[in-house]
């Protein structure tokens, strides 16, 4: 069955780096989009990043860029998502999700995607 796992959340100081994985199994990975998206307490999820399935195109919500960087290996059925200079509004759950479309059009919208992990925590705080 279809599924993704993150991993790579944890505590950190502000301005601090970490990078979380989403490791995919139960289908080709080549052939979806995936999302970042993070949820912090009382806030609607929202979309942090997007990569294409050949990774030939990538977008992030205006909070992380320049900041967050996204990326995949397919032949290691996992996508990333690098976060350098983390600030305390950083903090949430960030779940991966796989797309339903190939277009990055209106990425950041949860009802673009059909299957999600179980989320990973990321709390930045001194």
């Amino acid at each position: 069955q279809v599924q993704l796992v993150e991993s790579g959340g944890g505590l950190v100081q502000p301005g601090g780096s970490l990078r979380l994985s989403c490791a995919a199994s139960g289908f080709t990975l080549d052939d979806y989009a995936i999302g970042w998206f993070r949820q912090a307490p009382g806030k609607e999820r929202e979309g942090v990043s997007w990569i294409s399935s050949s990774a030939d195109s990538a977008y992030y919500a205006d909070s992380v860029k320049g900041r967050f960087t996204i990326s995949r290996d397919n032949a290691k059925n996992t996508v990333y998502l690098q976060m350098n200079s983390l600030k305390p509004e950083d903090t949430a759950v960030y779940y991966c999700a796989r797309g339903l479309r190939t277009s990055g059009k209106r990425w950041y919208r949860p009802d673009g995607y059909g299957y999600w992990g179980q989320g990973t925590q990321v709390t930045v705080s001194s």
